[in-house]
């Protein structure tokens, strides 16, 4: 087993809120993640204790990242919101969560992953490291685009 902890940051041109929703819409984050679709497992996926799992990748390349909810805070005063998901397995455990807040007429996301990933040898956990951030910080400029095209709520 080896550590992969690194951290994401992107400006949107949407509101905190616009984002927040599509972050916590699991099913969604395959429009912005290559190779991935999330299917609800169960409980709420919308607060603490509801699980989801990640599939990401073709056929038996794929990666299974089964998750539950451990936070999960949205504060409507301020337009900012935390959630933590805890990661059971079976390649990946530990944690990943990200944070929201309002950031000029815009938001900041922050994402981050702290997990240890079996099976991987500890001389490639930089190179995972350094591909990861740079996958989520490409799903993120492609969140953006997709939020970019969604027509605005009043």
């Amino acid at each position: 087993m080896s550590a992969v902890q690194f951290t994401v940051v992107h400006e949107f041109d949407q509101s905190p809120e616009v984002v927040w929703q599509s972050m916590i819409d699991w099913p969604s984050h395959g429009e912005w993640i290559p190779a991935t679709r999330v299917e609800i497992d169960e409980g709420d996926p919308q607060a603490v204790g509801g699980r989801f799992t990640g599939y990401t990748g073709v056929g038996p390349l794929t990666l299974v990242d089964r998750m539950e909810i451990t936070d999960l805070d949205w504060n409507v005063e301020s337009q900012s919101g935390s959630c933590e998901v805890a990661k059971l397995g079976p390649v990946l455990h530990g944690k990943a969560g990200f944070s929201v807040a309002p950031s000029g007429a815009g938001a900041r996301l922050v994402w981050f992953e702290d997990v240890t990933v079996k099976y991987l040898p500890a001389i490639l956990a930089p190179i995972v490291n350094k591909l990861s951030a740079i996958g989520f910080s490409q799903g993120m400029k492609k969140l953006g685009n997709v939020l970019a095209k969604r027509p605005a709520v009043a």
